[in-house]
């Protein structure tokens, strides 16, 4: 029976691929979950009237609004939920704060160190009043990635020597796909490096407790013109004959792909690589460390699953064995399905939605903070830095070392 007695309203902000991902979580959750507050889906807020009022419909939320500061100022909001671009995140977070609520802000944390920074100073300030504050890394929810962490935590793997990581994405091979605001530095921040590069950035970081302290990177935009609309791009299309040319198009202004090697701070070297041109590749994303006693591989295709090798039996039964992530002592499946009936992309949302209401229920403080997140954004700066500069060793700094600064 359940013990829920607080409820946690909720107003999401974005209404797009991540606001859908994040309705369904906090749709699901308390129905999954025995938790100390229940989430009540309170308001979802966007620009464009019509296409909130939809969402707000389809996706379950008790009204909308479009004006995020309304929302932040109502006294009947507990929660607000950041997803939107990043040129935005931080504006928002720190109003939120300020305001008095808990806020969960998708990754990467901001588009600049700066703005970074001053979002984790606005969560040391709110803490100190009991709100609390927590960046979406939702691939840390993953059963098997948890799983992963606590293999390595354990000495399962010894001391780690080599970390690779890539995400392969193809949505953006087509030179006539518009000019989208992911393509925007002024709205992104950066292209594939702080889309998907994040995210293996902290993964790394988390499954191996390691931070990584140094790059050596380059990067590459392969189409740097674009057409400016998807009307636009849909006209050039047709046209044919040499008539694309009068279309419209516009400057991207990110990375389409960025690879570097790096140095973690417990020894092991990193080989990474983020890209939107892995033509054929979805959304491939495929961990693996090796230490001195084993080794470990995830791949987000085959999300149910772990690759683990241990050097320490015969070596007539040595081999990489599957370990299928489905059952209920596995990290967070013991409120789903039996044994062997898989889960999927959207789970790691719902996790990542029951860990930060029992935070706040509990007063405890959530992972990724702020300040974690911010030695992700740190290191993607090094590497912008550092590719910028043709590939030169570039130094990260301590998140802690920059607050303290």
């Amino acid at each position: 029976m359940s013990t829920v007695e607080k409820e946690l309203r909720v107003g999401l902000v974005g209404y797009a691929f991540m606001g859908a991902a994040h309705s369904q979580a906090w749709r699901t959750v308390n129905r999954v979950y025995d938790l100390p507050a229940r989430a009540r889906m309170a308001v979802i807020c966007g620009r464009d009237e019509s296409k909130v009022a939809d969402a707000a419909g389809r996706l379950g939320w008790d009204e909308y609004a479009t004006d995020w500061r309304e929302v932040v100022n109502r006294d009947d909001i507990d929660v607000i939920d950041v997803c939107t671009p990043g040129d935005s995140h931080a504006e928002i977070t720190i109003a939120a704060l300020a305001a008095g609520k808990h806020v969960l802000c998708e990754k990467p944390l901001a588009n600049t160190v700066e703005e970074a920074r001053a979002m984790v100073a606005a969560a040391a300030t709110a803490q100190a009043a009991g709100v609390r504050a927590m960046c979406g890394f939702n691939y840390r929810r993953v059963p098997a990635v948890t799983l992963m962490r606590e293999l390595v935590a354990s000495g399962r793997l010894g001391v780690i020597r080599h970390v690779r990581a890539a995400y392969l994405q193809d949505w953006i091979v087509d030179p006539q796909f518009p000019l989208v605001w992911r393509l925007q530095k002024d709205r992104a921040g950066s292209g594939a490096l702080g889309d998907i590069g994040a995210h293996i950035v902290d993964l790394t970081q988390y499954v191996t407790g390691q931070r990584i302290t140094g790059v050596s990177a380059v990067t590459e935009t392969f189409v740097k013109e674009r057409p400016l609309s998807a009307e636009s791009s849909g006209l050039a299309a047709s046209a044919g004959n040499g008539s694309a040319d009068a279309v419209p198009t516009g400057p991207v202004t990110v990375d389409d792909a960025a690879v570097f090697v790096a140095r973690l701070d417990g020894g092991a070297l990193g080989t990474y690589e983020a890209t939107r041109f892995a033509t054929g590749r979805k959304n491939a994303l495929r961990v693996e460390i090796n230490g001195s006693l084993g080794s470990v591989v995830f791949d987000l295709e085959r999300l149910n699953e772990l690759e683990f090798y241990e050097a320490t039996g015969p070596t007539t039964e040595q081999g990489f064995k599957r370990i299928l992530v489905t059952e209920p002592e596995h990290p967070y499946l013991a409120a789903w399905w039996p044994p062997g009936h898989i889960i999927g992309y959207e789970h790691s949302f719902t996790h990542e939605m029951r860990d930060f209401i029992e935070a706040i229920a509990t007063g405890a403080d959530p992972s990724p903070s702020f300040t974690e997140a911010l030695q992700v954004q740190l290191v993607l700066d090094a590497v912008a830095r550092s590719a910028e500069a043709g590939s030169s060793w570039t130094e990260v700094e301590p998140a802690l070392a920059t607050i303290a600064a």
